[in-house]
């Protein structure tokens, strides 16, 4: 059930009906909103919502959404400004001078700051980053939006969608190969949120906003400036792309991936037909089935062809899974051999080798930067390293995490004894397994072997 359906508890509850509705906090009254929004799109599969607009510029629901941008921090845009300086500015003053911009239609968006992120293997990936101003006005029409397309997307979707996430995917994953959809097109789509064509986007959009302001906002955010290395480019001649780093990229990236899910699921197309399922996390997705015939993927290419995007083909695979391990969300998932030497064999979804380099290489820059820290601080650092990999790796009763979480504790020894035999030319009592098994036992670094999620919650 999604986040925005679940009801308050009843303790809760009762005091929440004893308030006006001006009363209640922010947060509940957008629940409450999108709680009808929701409805009304999940009764009324052809309904159009013609009137949406009015709802940007409602105090609570700007307030709302700064706290959601806050929440999720990130770097000034091109103006500069951080959230220190909107709330030393007055952030009431600042929140209703943007809702009346908003009200007004005199809103403008601010060019895209374009910075570049390393990526495992090498290469760089852009990332655009707004304005806090316009990363506000985002969320709020993100929290408008996201409870109508909830209603229509398809289970087979897990990214960037309330109450689903990875672990949900790699859990679909497991069921199909245990169903025997052991053949499996391993898909990669060329740069796909900077493919997206506007117009198919904003036609797709228009099947349930009809709203002209609303539509017309999100194409000022599609247009919007890429401002790098002291140039602007793009603006109103751009035609494809949404920026990653923007508030409502994910969601406008979801909306028009449906389309693939939409096709995959229906009960009247090939693949339902063939018993292929779809698992799809954003961009990335895979096919399985009992077999992968060339007829579906040639009807595959054939949709992305008509949505203007392209399988990259040197990256997208076709494997019997029985054979061939595949890698799926930063997991492997391969089928291995009893190794207690039975004759059996299982299915072990576990991290992925780029994973376990990428958390060590997270530590070792981490360490570097701790050079004069107290031991209390350093291992409530790496606290935040290690309990996000266990959360995000370990899934009960779906992957295997011990052989990674033993590797990973092997490395904090060596990292440990390397990080505190730097620090002084005398031999220091933090020196050897001993400087792991201190900070363990007396500042609680996480020992990867001996915690699972289930410590966190």
């Amino acid at each position: 059930m999604l986040k925005y359906q679940k009801n308050v508890e009843a303790d809760e509850q009762g005091e929440l009906f004893k308030l006006s509705k001006r009363k209640l906090p922010s947060a509940e009254r957008v629940r409450m909103l999108q709680e009808k929004l929701y409805c009304k799109a999940k009764q009324e599969r052809d309904f159009k919502f013609y009137i949406l607009y009015d709802k940007m510029f409602i105090p609570f629901m700007l307030q709302e959404g700064y706290a959601k941008v806050k929440a999720n921090g990130g770097s000034p845009g091109i103006d500069g400004q951080n959230y220190t300086d909107i709330e030393k500015y007055g952030l009431e003053k600042f929140l209703q001078e943007l809702g009346e911009e908003l009200r007004k239609r005199t809103y403008k968006p601010q060019a895209v700051k374009r910075v570049w992120i390393e990526k495992a293997n090498g290469g760089k990936r852009p990332l655009g980053i707004p304005t806090i101003k316009d990363r506000i006005a985002q969320a709020v029409c993100k929290m408008i939006l996201e409870p109508i397309f909830e209603a229509d997307f398809e289970d087979s979707s897990y990214g960037f969608r309330p109450e689903r996430s990875s672990k949900d995917a790699m859990k679909a994953i497991k069921n199909y190969l245990h169903e025997g959809k052991t053949e499996v097109l391993d898909a990669d789509l060329s740069s796909y949120f900077d493919t997206i064509p506007h117009d198919k986007l904003m036609i797709v959009l228009k099947q349930r906003i009809t709203d002209p302001r609303i539509l017309d906002l999100i194409e000022k955010w599609l247009k919007s400036p890429i401002y790098e290395d002291g140039k602007f480019t793009g603006g109103k001649k751009t035609k494809v792309g949404t920026p990653q780093g923007g508030v409502i990229s994910p969601l406008l990236a979801n909306i028009y991936m449906h389309l693939v899910d939409k096709i995959a699921n229906s009960k009247t197309k090939l693949f339902y037909k063939l018993g292929i399922k779809i698992v799809r996390y954003a961009d990335d997705f895979v096919l399985m089935g009992e077999r992968i015939t060339s007829e579906a993927i040639d009807k595959l290419k054939e949709v992305l062809q008509r949505m203007g995007l392209t399988l990259n083909e040197t990256k997208t695979r076709q494997i019997q899974a029985m054979e061939t391990p595949f890698n799926f969300l930063g997991f492997t998932i391969r089928y291995d051999k009893d190794i207690l030497g039975r004759n059996k064999r299982y299915w072990n979804i576990h991290a992925s080798d780029k994973s376990e380099n990428k958390i060590r290489e997270k530590i070792r820059e981490k360490l570097q930067k701790c050079g004069h820290h107290k031991p209390q601080q350093v291992a409530q650092e790496l606290n935040t390293i290690i309990k996000g990999w266990l959360n995000y790796f370990e899934i009960p009763n779906v992957s295997y995490a011990a052989m990674s979480k033993r590797s990973l504790r092997h490395y904090l020894i060596l990292k440990l004894n390397r990080y505190y035999h730097r620090k002084s030319q005398r031999r220091s009592r933090h020196s050897g397994q001993q400087a792991f098994d201190l900070l363990v036992n007396k500042y609680q670094l996480i020992d990867p072997i001996k915690h699972s999620v289930r410590n966190f919650l």
